[in-house]
């Protein structure tokens, strides 16, 4: 999917790339459609699960703002292939990839919800912001395709440190979110991760 598309990937060579018969493939998946979205699910319920667990933390806003914006660059970045570039087939139109579109959206509402937490304002108001600031962390999908030698570890703090300039975080405190934000990902990490 990532190399060729949705379209011009068949079951026969998902099967024969996984070392499966087709048969095998339909035991397990009804179609395609069924394995992509198995993918893109993939990509986002990480997210979702870590940002569900900073909705609990005590941590102020802006450092969990970060903690998230630099796990989910770190997310998009792991793994040999670009599963991120999914997001962008035309495909995900369809009705079928309901629960991916679901998920991101519930993703997306811990984004705005902290934003708006650090603006001090409703979810409303911190509608645009938080979809600039969505946009920045998503945007090392396209980054991906003519940098592949991006590294999380380097990239991640880069873009949470801009997603918070973005929403008027100033230089000063951001140097203590950053600190504090090392501890909601220990935090919530647990012990040894």
């Amino acid at each position: 999917f990532c190399e060729v598309g949705y379209g011009s990937t068949s079951t026969y060579a998902i099967a024969r790339e996984a070392g499966i018969s087709q048969a095998s493939m339909y035991h397990y998946f009804a179609g395609k459609h069924e394995i992509l979205l198995a993918l893109l699910l993939r990509t986002v319920e990480p997210s979702v699960a870590f940002a569900s667990t900073l909705r609990a933390s005590t941590e102020p806003a802006d450092a969990r703002l970060w903690a998230l914006c630099d796990y989910d660059v770190g997310l998009l970045l792991a793994g040999s292939d670009n599963t991120g570039s999914l997001y962008l087939l035309p495909e995900l139109g369809d009705e079928r990839f309901a629960p991916f579109h679901d998920e991101r959206r519930r993703l997306f509402e811990v984004y705005r919800d902290l934003v708006a937490e650090v603006l001090d304002v409703d979810a409303a108001a911190a509608g645009t912001s938080a979809r600039l600031v969505f946009g920045l962390v998503e945007s090392v999908i396209l980054r991906r395709r003519t940098e592949p030698a991006l590294v999380a570890a380097d990239v991640g703090p880069t873009i949470a440190d801009a997603a918070l300039r973005i929403i008027g975080v100033r230089e000063q405190r951001l140097r203590r979110v950053r600190a504090q934000a090392a501890g909601v990902l220990r935090a919530v990490a647990g012990p040894g991760g």
